[in-house]
């Protein structure tokens, strides 16, 4: 079972100020606050894991903070689980996730919370640090235990395309290492990068004027930057990389999906999709590699309903992938069982889902 709700967060309901010293470098600094705690939301079914995502903006002096927390089945709530904090450049703080945080009720790997006991209900709360910080779009994703792979047959978007433009994350190999080893695994900032390439957004010249003009493509190394989480050592946050996609007015958000079906229909929708995978070679002809979590985008299927994706790790990026290979890497619960990033502008709308978009 998967449900995702997407939250408009209201006024806040309480405000104050405390110190913050960044882990990761800075002074200790004390700032104002002001917090917004959702409702609490019933699930539905027992949640294994639960995944926020958010758009915002955090202006110079400013950043955010995204907590969850729980409710099992005999009425006991969790703790607050810190999901990130999470901040535009490095002006201020270190965009950081949180290990460490483990308990007899869950824990946190990175970007989503991990229930030790099956969660009934979850609250979600967002404080706002400093001044001119908004959220424009929150949502809280949850999950249950995978289901069986199940292939689908070719639907609605045989045959269909997107224009999404081809950028490798090979070609930026010792680029930055400070920043996740360098381009060689800066799959999840060359995915968002093509995505936003193809709704004609991203980065100024400006903005980009700090990277070597030599680099075939300075956006892949400012949104490695700005993706980057401090704790992790990596670029892969999945919420973080929606929040970098949020600051170039998209919305956007990280859900799973149930099959390449429901991928069709977004595509077919002219909606680009960003995936999570992890295969063996052998597992995915074609691909030529394998890899312990990958990201890429699937910007459409063949007439016989084979999945072509724009793959960063490949030579040439596009790649054709047979359908029921693909199908069953992405979705296995070995894997990442069906995580996408779905990435639009406000004006182009979702088709219809069952609940988990």
């Amino acid at each position: 079972m998967i449900s995702r709700v997407a939250f408009q967060p209201s006024a806040p309901v309480e405000r104050g100020s405390r110190g913050y010293h960044d882990p990761f470098g800075g002074a200790a600094a004390v700032w104002d606050y002001a917090t917004w705690t959702s409702p609490e939301v019933e699930t539905g079914f027992p949640a294994a894991e639960l995944v926020p995502s958010w758009t915002a903006r955090t202006p110079a002096g400013s950043w955010l903070e995204v907590e969850l927390r729980g409710r099992t089945a005999d009425g006991r709530r969790t703790r607050w689980y810190v999901m990130g904090r999470w901040a535009e450049t490095a002006a201020d703080i270190r965009r950081t996730s949180l290990p460490g945080q483990g308990d007899e009720d869950g824990d946190v790997a990175v970007d989503t919370l991990v229930a030790k006991r099956p969660l009934v209900a979850y609250q979600a709360r967002v404080t706002l640090y400093g001044t001119g910080a908004s959220v424009t779009s929150f949502s809280v994703m949850a999950s249950g235990s995978p289901a069986p792979v199940r292939p689908t047959p070719p639907g609605r978007a045989s045959g269909i395309e997107l224009p999404v433009p081809a950028l490798s994350q090979r070609v930026h190999a010792g680029h930055y290492p400070e920043w996740d080893g360098g381009g060689g695994s800066w799959c999840s900032p060359s995915s968002v990068t093509m995505v936003l390439g193809f709704w004609g957004r991203g980065p100024s010249a400006e903005e980009l004027a700090w990277v070597d003009p030599a680099d075939p493509c300075p956006a892949v190394d400012h949104a490695a930057r700005d993706m980057y989480d401090h704790s992790y050592q990596g670029c892969g946050n999945w919420p973080f990389s929606v929040a970098y996609a949020g600051r170039y007015g998209l919305d956007g958000f990280v859900t799973r999906l149930r099959s390449l079906a429901e991928l069709e229909l977004l595509i077919a929708a002219g909606i680009p999709v960003i995936t999570s995978q992890s295969f063996k070679e052998h597992e995915l002809p074609g691909a030529g590699y394998s890899t312990t979590g990958h990201i890429m985008v699937v910007t459409g299927f063949t007439a016989a309903g084979d999945v072509i994706a724009n793959d960063p790790a490949t030579e040439g990026v596009r790649r054709v992938y047979p359908r029921a290979a693909f199908e069953n890497v992405w979705l296995r619960g070995s894997g990442s069982a069906g995580i996408v990033y779905v990435l639009h502008p406000p004006e182009v709308p979702l088709p219809p889902s069952d609940g988990n978009w």
